[in-house]
């Protein structure tokens, strides 16, 4: 199998489940902070320069963003979370967002939770890894910007990220920097790594 990232759309920016779109391929979500570099990543990862709109203020994307990666594929874009600047009414719709989609679509194959590796990841990071560890066989980590350390600083830091995390044998932890060509490797060894686990449950 292989994607051709030169055939990307977008296919919807969806507010609630009766927006999403009608497709049977497995779709990977991405989560995580706001301004964690989500769409970033999805920019990176898809050669594009300006495909995700990428915002300068923190909070600012309120929609799940479904991107079609050549009918094989689909990336969702999730809002971020914990933005304190924003209101309890905004919070909450957001929360119930999220909540909808997680919990409801049968296509999802597999949750990445990025985190800042600048950080040491928040609550708001553990209480969705948890999510994901109920509901995955695995973890998917990426630890963003990771240009902006030192080798040094970044281990460290990736070492904060597990035990904060709790990450365990099996689980994946992944470097990620957009300035960097090797992490779109990474990214899509993953990509491809969901896609055949998910292919084998079919044929089993």
């Amino acid at each position: 199998m292989k994607i051709n990232v030169n055939r990307v759309e977008l296919l919807v920016s969806a507010v609630q489940k009766a927006q999403y779109p009608n497709t049977v391929v497995p779709e990977i979500a991405l989560v995580g902070r706001s301004n964690v570099g989500k769409s970033s990543m999805i920019n990176k990862v898809l050669n594009r320069r300006n495909f995700a709109r990428v915002s300068a203020t923190p909070g600012k994307t309120a929609t799940i963003n479904f991107y079609n990666v050549d009918n094989q594929l689909t990336l969702v874009d999730l809002p971020g979370y914990g933005y304190a600047s924003r209101s309890h009414e905004e919070i909450k719709k957001w929360g119930d967002m999220i909540e909808e989609y997680l919990n409801g679509r049968p296509q999802l194959s597999q949750v990445a939770l990025l985190v800042d590796s600048r950080h040491k990841p928040s609550a708001d990071d553990v209480l969705m890894m948890e999510w994901i560890r109920h509901h995955s066989e695995y973890a998917i980590v990426f630890a963003t910007k990771c240009d902006k350390l030192s080798k040094l600083k970044l281990q460290e830091n990736l070492k904060a990220i597990i035990e904060t995390l709790d990450l365990q044998d099996g689980d994946i932890l992944i470097p990620f920097s957009t300035q960097q060509a090797e992490c779109v490797d990474d990214f899509w060894e993953f990509i491809y790594g969901c896609i055949l686990d998910e292919d084998d449950e079919e044929d089993a």
